[in-house]
């Protein structure tokens, strides 16, 4: 009987947290209004396949396979454009500058905001990371 119970107690935890986890299927108009201008100026031409939203951000997918992510308030996380690349105007001018002198030729095609810094991912395979003053802090193969 203790065996069962304690069967019984796990699957109730686990049926919680993955049900914690799911993410809300939401519309283009349910997004804040900062994340839509984005949106409207540089994502334009493609066509959104599925917007969801969590308890900390709202992620969209094109059917291109592109991805962009935005936190509760509409600023960007994530622009994640692996058939594509990241548009030139949302890169911070700082690490622009470093990848065209660095690595000529390369495009970034993954572009990350944290509250530490950035990490670009280019289209050669190397990722680079950037603290809060664009300031190289790695380098990844």
């Amino acid at each position: 009987m203790k065996k069962i119970m304690t069967l019984l107690a796990a699957v109730l935890v686990v049926t919680f947290s993955a049900k914690a986890d799911h993410d809300q299927i939401i519309n283009f108009n349910q997004r804040l209004q900062t994340a839509q201008t984005l949106l409207k100026q540089h994502f334009a031409g493609t066509v959104p396949l599925v917007i969801t939203m969590d308890w900390d951000d709202y992620t969209i997918v094109y059917d291109s396979g592109e991805s962009v992510e935005f936190d509760k308030e509409g600023n960007w996380k994530e622009f994640d454009c692996r058939t594509s690349q990241v548009p030139s105007a949302l890169i911070p001018e700082e690490i622009k500058k470093h990848i065209r002198a660095t690595f000529p030729g390369t495009t970034i095609l993954d572009l990350d905001r944290n509250r530490l810094g950035y990490e670009v991912k280019l289209n050669n395979g190397l990722e680079v990371e950037y603290d809060r003053n664009f300031q190289v802090i790695d380098i990844d193969d």
